[in-house]
């Protein structure tokens, strides 16, 4: 029988892959704990959790045992129409950890989708209410899913250029680097006097996708009041830094000016199914509750609220509450806060940063996003044992929050082997 890989290639088109290039796909038999398993049984520790979902590691016994018995009483259902204990009891805990303007969750399939419900609704609610605000705000190399809506308002090229001329209309200013960002305040009140904007998409704190580029609070903050001020609704595209990222269970919880709508999903349901969730504050909701049909969101996907995504979301928020994984999410903290400190005067290293779990560096050599010099230090970390994915020039680590010290070290000694060679 053939090797995974090679069934794979014949049907299979994966995402961002350059397939005449990149013809060879390695086959993970099964993940546990921190680790996956290729098909000779080698294991990589999972140093990103499966791009930001796996956060309290791989098939997780407490999760998948709960599911497994949710399984067994119901497992899909229509939404529209119904309701289930699963869906009822994850938006009472959620409601419970999310600020406290959140009222509403309505509930789709993934990042992307999350995101686009939002953009939907900020645009009807200022319809519903008469007013005419149909331009969006985003940051520059902001990432917040592939859909149409989602793809607009992100600001990477290598992603968006075929279709830029398809998209929303949107404006983009530049990431808060400094606690006065006094350029973009001035930018943003030229544009504010349109009055046509009709909200601001934003990654809270952390870009992801734009190599976790990292913002300045106190910047961030006058940005966002100044937007409050004028109307504009806030929409935090929390997909990747929700659920314990950046320290606190949502990186809004860090600001002041708390958004009117957020966007989850990544590790919402430990990385065990997909779903998303899109909440709002009462306010919002209020302008689409009329005895007018038209008024209402009519938006919805088959799969929404799934009784088991539901489950496991719900398992996965009681143990991020537990004492075990918030000690293991401040040791992993303070290990990326020595480790920066061991490396980032290193010649090699032109930038080291870290916030909550999220350990972040430049290397001091130019090469491109996707190319032959990315795969090769892709290549060193895997023969190594350690899965990361680097974005360019940056070599980012999000580990599950159940690594030990040993296994985190692992992957800290794979970075420093780099600068023997690069």
């Amino acid at each position: 029988m053939k090797n995974l890989s090679d069934r794979d290639r014949l049907h299979i088109w994966h995402p961002l892959t350059q397939h005449k290039t990149h013809q060879k796909m390695l086959g993970i038999r099964r993940a546990e704990g921190v680790y996956l398993y290729d098909e000779d049984g080698t294991a990589y520790i999972d140093g990103i959790s499966s791009w930001y979902t796996a956060v309290y590691g791989h098939c997780n016994p407490y999760i998948t045992e709960r599911v497994s018995k949710q399984m067994q009483q119901l497992d899909q259902v229509v939404f529209s129409g119904f309701t289930h204990e699963p869906a009822v009891a994850l938006s009472e805990k959620l409601l419970s950890l999310l600020p406290p303007n959140q009222s509403k969750l309505f509930f789709s399939d993934n990042g992307s989708t999350a995101v686009e419900v939002a953009i939907k609704m900020a645009l009807q609610y200022h319809f519903n209410r008469g007013e005419k605000k149909t331009r969006l705000l985003a940051f520059e190399e902001g990432f917040h899913g592939d859909t149409f809506g989602a793809m607009s308002v992100s600001g990477l090229s290598v992603y968006n250029g075929p279709f830029e001329d398809f998209s929303l209309d949107v404006e983009r200013i530049p990431v808060p680097v400094n606690e006065n960002p006094e350029e973009i305040l001035n930018v943003l009140e030229e544009l504010l006097g349109r009055e046509d904007i009709a909200a601001f998409v934003y990654e809270p704190l952390v870009q992801g996708a734009a190599a976790m580029k990292f913002q300045d609070p106190k910047g961030l903050e006058k940005i966002l009041a100044l937007l409050r001020e004028n109307g504009v609704l806030l929409i935090a595209d929390e997909v990747m830094t929700g659920f314990g990222k950046t320290g606190t269970h949502f990186a809004s919880e860090q600001l002041s000016t708390q958004p009117d709508l957020i966007c989850l999903s990544k590790a919402l349901t430990a990385g065990l199914l997909p779903m998303a969730i899109t909440s709002c504050t009462e306010e919002i909701y209020k302008a689409f509750y009329s005895d007018e049909i038209a008024k209402g969101f009519f938006h919805g996907h088959t799969y929404t609220a799934n009784p088991l995504s539901c489950t496991a979301a719900l398992a996965g928020i009681e143990l991020l509450g537990s004492p075990e994984i918030q000690e293991g999410i401040q040791m992993i903290a303070g290990e990326h806060r020595r480790f920066k400190g061991r490396i980032q005067s290193h010649p090699k290293v032109r930038d080291a940063r870290c916030w909550g779990v999220i350990f972040a560096m430049e290397l001091d050599v130019d090469f491109s996003r996707y190319g032959n010099m990315r795969d090769t230090l892709f290549r060193h970390f895997m023969d190594r044992g350690i899965f990361l994915r680097p974005l360019g020039n940056t070599i980012y680590i999000l580990p599950p929050y159940i690594i030990t010290r040993k296994e985190l070290n692992e992957i800290y000694e794979s970075i420093e082997a780099v600068f023997e060679w690069i």
